[in-house]
């Protein structure tokens, strides 16, 4: 087998010289992983490891949604499309991940289950960043966090925000489009209402794209959104399935059941009717 030679210009004297283990603090990152069953069972790491890699892509996804957001509310769309292109691949890398985990089989997990006590993905506050970000307004599911003030401080700021949709639609208005004063004045603590008067302003971009093609991409472009997080939940729900059937959660959610309530929602419910309409 041949064997490449090391380039003379390579840097092979790094001391006293950021690395790229510095960089990106490996140390603490590859010693996150810390299997609590005794003695630690195989596939814990691989629990561990995909629920601290999607952790890791959520914190990316608050990240672009919150530049997108700031980007509409200054009136600047077309720079939200090359963000939003980017949303989606990340909620696309965290659908995939549901495969890898499928590999882990009901005996599997039954070996490590029980050191998990009550934690439970559905006490990820980023998740929930997320979902209030997009619109999915719920006070009550900020209760599982009063014992950490930081998240619940950012759950609050994310909760009284106005969601990416909230400023979509209030773009729209200052674009002349007649979206309802009640819709624009509303309380962002509470979840958007579908309103047949938003419908007929998709309507009227849908109809005639090259006029409003920036309103247009962009509707699309939250559709993507939707259905990915739509396709994330229900690939949560068929994993879940697979590994525990109908068990309860650790979280003590009723766990499928619990799930396939939220498989159906919608994000934007609007631009979802107006291919009704249409």
């Amino acid at each position: 087998m041949s064997s490449r030679a090391l380039e003379s210009s390579i840097h092979i004297d790094l001391a006293d010289r950021l690395t790229y283990s510095d960089y990106l603090k490996l140390n603490n990152l590859l010693n996150a992983q810390q299997p609590l069953s005794k003695p630690a069972h195989h596939d814990e790491m691989l629990f561990i490891v995909q629920h601290q890699t999607s952790e890791l892509w959520m914190k990316l996804l608050i990240h672009e949604l919150s530049a997108a957001r700031m980007h509409i509310k200054n009136d600047a769309l077309e720079p939200c499309f090359k963000i939003l292109s980017r949303v989606k691949h990340v909620q696309t890398q965290l659908l995939n991940q549901w495969s890898v985990l499928a590999t882990l089989t009901p005996s599997e997990y039954l070996q490590f289950r029980d050191v998990l006590g009550h934690a439970s993905g559905f006490q990820s506050w980023q998740y929930r960043i997320l979902e209030y970000t997009l619109g999915n307004k719920n006070r009550a599911m900020m209760a599982v966090h009063k014992h950490d003030l930081y998240a619940y401080e950012q759950l609050e700021k994310a909760l009284c925000a106005p969601s990416i949709y909230d400023e979509f639609l209030a773009y729209l208005n200052r674009k002349g489009f007649a979206i309802p004063g009640e819709v624009l004045g509303r309380d962002f603590t509470k979840p958007h209402e579908p309103h047949p008067e938003i419908v007929a302003v998709f309507k009227k971009i849908y109809t005639d794209p090259s006029t409003h093609w920036d309103a247009y991409e962009m509707a699309e472009k939250l559709v993507d959104i939707d259905e990915h997080f739509s396709l994330w939940r229900f690939r949560h729900l068929k994993t879940v399935q697979r590994i525990i059937g109908c068990k309860i959660g650790t979280g003590g959610s009723s766990g499928v059941p619990f799930l396939k309530q939220v498989v159906d929602l919608v994000f934007f419910p609007e631009i979802w009717d107006v291919r009704t309409e249409l």
